[in-house]
Parts: C-alpha cells; structure tokens; sequence
C-alpha cells in the first residue's frame, strides 16, 4: 500500500487482536496517519474523550468495555466520526452501532486497500465539513422550519437538536439541497459515503432509518426520507409521490 500524500489524521485505533492491532497500526502509519493504538475498550474511551481525533477505528468485540458501549458514551459528548469493525455475519451489532452513532462499518476480514479507502473517506468529509461556513443562527429560521447547522452536523426543529451523526447529517443536507428529487443509491454512495454501492451493503438504508426516526423525534412532519422503489430516495412532502 503506497504512502497518500497529504492525507495526514490523528486516528484512534481500538483492537484488541495484537497481530492485526498491530498490522492496522503500521499500515495506517505507512500512509501518513498520526495512529494511537490501544487493546482495551475503557483505556479506549478514556484516550478518545481526553485527546483530539479525526476518526475512530474500532472491534466491537473488546476486553473492558466492548465497542457499542464505548460508542455510546462517546456519543454523549463527541462527534468523532466512528467506523466499526466487526465480523462479516454480525448484522444485529452492525444496526445496534449505527443506532448508537456508528459512521461506518468494516466487515472482517476486510483488505488493507479497503481500510485505507475507508478512512481516507472519512477524512476528506471531515476536511470538506470544516471548510463549510456557518448557517444563520437558530433564532433567525422560521419556527416551522428545518434548520441544518454545518458547524456542529446537526438539525434542529422548533428548537429541538436532531442529534444526527455526521454521516446522516450529510445524507440529510444532501436529499434537502435536492429536494423533490429523487436520488439513486449509487450516487448517495458516492456522493456521500464516498465509495462505490455493492450488494448487501446496508450501510445506506440504516442511515435513512435513523434519519426517519429523528426527524419524527423531533416532531418534523412537513418532508420525509421516502423510498422510491428500484430508484432511490427523495426528501418530499408527506403526500407526493
């Protein structure tokens, strides 16, 4: 795997297996990533509330603490974009880590080129979301108005935060600046996700579930996330379509 140039992150990696804690912690290095690596959930948690990190990386599988509880309580007071690692058949800790603030998934055994196209995608967003300027304040939106804020990856409605994590953020702004349009899996993934869409991928659809049901958390009723079969997604009124 070749060196990326300026691709440089400071990465928290969580992995408990010494061989590929390890091989994660080299290779990553050899692309230009600041890597800290530890092997035990609670020492994880307590580095990534302590320290400032770009991304994530962790099993879910962990002595101390397993991963969807250090999720969860990293997501009490950070939006540090998380990819889960987890085995290829594990669906149901997959949906409970997107549930609990997951950003992205890589099965094992996954390939060294994946994991590098992985987090380079999570870097080039978090780049492109702090390059974005910051919407008007809360108070100058219209009370029955959706409101995205770029700065803190959010929504809000009638002043209630959304609490939508940074990739159901983009999503969400997304489907919003192509409202009443309908949008293709394949360009979402790209677009959004930042790689390509391969079958049995579900990464998308659990994204949309969480968005559905924060949006109703928050009372929005006005649009909705709706599924166009065999086509896409789109953002639109409760009664088109």
């Amino acid at each position: 795997m070749n060196p990326v140039s300026n691709c440089v992150g400071n990465i928290l990696a969580i992995e408990d297996d010494p061989v590929l804690g390890a091989y994660v912690h080299q290779q990553l290095g050899r692309c230009g990533f600041q890597v800290t690596w530890c092997q035990n959930g609670s020492d994880g948690l307590a580095l990534a509330r302590g320290e400032e990190f770009d991304v994530v990386l962790m099993d879910i599988l962990l002595p101390g603490m397993n991963g969807l509880d250090v999720l969860q309580h990293l997501r009490e007071h950070s939006a540090t974009p998380v990819i889960l690692m987890s085995a290829l058949g594990a669906e149901a800790d997959r949906i409970t880590g997107f549930r609990r603030g997951a950003d992205d998934y890589l099965p094992k055994p996954f390939s060294v080129d994946e994991l590098q196209v992985r987090v380079e995608a999570i870097m080039r967003r978090v780049a492109l979301e702090r390059r974005r300027t910051q919407p008007p304040a809360r108070g100058e939106a219209a009370a029955d108005e959706l409101c995205f804020y770029d700065q803190h990856s959010d929504i809000s409605f009638s002043g209630r935060a959304g609490g939508l994590t940074r990739s159901e953020f983009r999503l969400l702004d997304t489907l919003n600046r192509h409202a009443d349009e309908v949008l293709s899996k394949a360009f979402l993934y790209q677009h959004v996700l930042q790689r390509g869409y391969v079958q049995h991928d579900r990464s998308l659809d659990m994204h949309i579930s969480q968005i559905r049901r924060k949006l109703k958390a928050v009372g929005y009723l006005a649009r909705e996330v709706r599924t166009v079969w065999g086509k896409g997604y789109v953002f639109s009124a409760s009664e088109a379509l």
